[in-house]
C-alpha cells in the first residue's frame, strides 16, 4: 500500500514537471510594430494577439457614466492604440484561445499593456491584475466611474 502512494506521488509530480516543460518549450517571444484590434486585441505580424488577464469592452459596447452612455469599448480600443505607439510591443505567449489567438503578455517600453488598461478601468480583470482593477475601482476610473456590463456577459447577450 505504501508504495502505491509513492507512486502516486511521483507521478502527480512527474506530470507537474511535465507541463512546466511544456509551457516553457511551447513559450514563444515576438516583437514588432503592432495596432489595437480592439481593447484587448492587437495585431501583431498580421496576427491577432488577445491580452491575457484581463477583458475590455467590446468595441460596440457602451458604458453609463453621469446618467449618459459613451463608448468604453471604443476608447479602451483608443487606449491601447495610444499604448502601441510608444513603440515596439514585445509579447510573450504559450497558449491559445478558443479562436486560435494567441494569449499574450505584451508590453510597450516596458509597460504592460493588460495592466495599463485594468488601471485605467478600461478592462477588467481576468484571472490577472486584481490589485490594479481594485485601484481603478476605487478611484472611480474609466468604467468603475459609472456602470457597466462586463465584456463576458455582454458577448454573451450579444452573439453573432
Amino acid at each position: 500500500m505504501r508504495l502505491r502512494r509513492l507512486d502516486v506521488v511521483f507521478a502527480v509530480l512527474l506530470l507537474a514537471g511535465l507541463a512546466v516543460l511544456a509551457e516553457w518549450l511551447l513559450r514563444e517571444d515576438v516583437s514588432g510594430a503592432a495596432r489595437a484590434a480592439d481593447g484587448d486585441t492587437l495585431v501583431l505580424n498580421g496576427e491577432h494577439v488577445r491580452l491575457k488577464g484581463m477583458d475590455a469592452p467590446e468595441l460596440a459596447q457602451t458604458c453609463t457614466r453621469d446618467g449618459r452612455d459613451w463608448p468604453c469599448g471604443r476608447e479602451a480600443k483608443a487606449a491601447l492604440a495610444a499604448a502601441l505607439k510608444k513603440g515596439e510591443v514585445a509579447c510573450t505567449f504559450s497558449e491559445r484561445d478558443d479562436y486560435d489567438r494567441p494569449l499574450a503578455h505584451c508590453a510597450v517600453a516596458g509597460a504592460d499593456l493588460g495592466a495599463l488598461l485594468v488601471r485605467q478601468g478600461l478592462a477588467v480583470a481576468f484571472g490577472a491584475y486584481h490589485a490594479k482593477e481594485a485601484e481603478a475601482r476605487a478611484a472611480r476610473r474609466g468604467m468603475w466611474a459609472g456602470t457597466f456590463q462586463r465584456p463576458a456577459a455582454y458577448r454573451a447577450g450579444h452573439r453573432r
